[in-house]
């Protein structure tokens, strides 16, 4: 697995942990769980720093799209065009669910 991913994964954890190493010392020493923001910055910080330093020794590659999808490659798409009117003599297609007159449907 990719060192970036790993420690990427594990910023969370190492969060908690953290939390509850203050309140562990909140319970049994005279440091103060409210007092304790400077060490979640400076844990922030360092994991900024490592995943920044991983991401330097190996850039990610160039996503690449899924088969199928992205811009086509093959000919052009025809153009989009009003259907033709219908002639003179010709009666235009029903879309009627039901019919106008009774005989039409026979």
């Amino acid at each position: 697995m990719n060192q970036y991913i790993f420690l990427h994964r594990m910023r969370g954890p190492i969060f908690l942990l953290t939390f509850g190493v203050t309140a562990i010392l909140d319970e049994y020493t005279g440091i103060h769980y409210g007092q304790s923001w400077p060490l979640y910055l400076i844990v922030w910080g360092v994991l900024r720093l490592a995943e920044n330093a991983l991401l330097a020794q190996n850039p990610p590659a160039p996503p690449t799209p899924w088969p199928g999808y992205g811009p086509p490659t093959g000919p052009s798409y025809p153009s989009w065009s009003s259907p033709s009117a219908p002639a003179a003599n010709e009666s235009p297609a029903s879309t009627a669910i039901v019919p106008a007159h009774p005989e039409e449907g026979r």
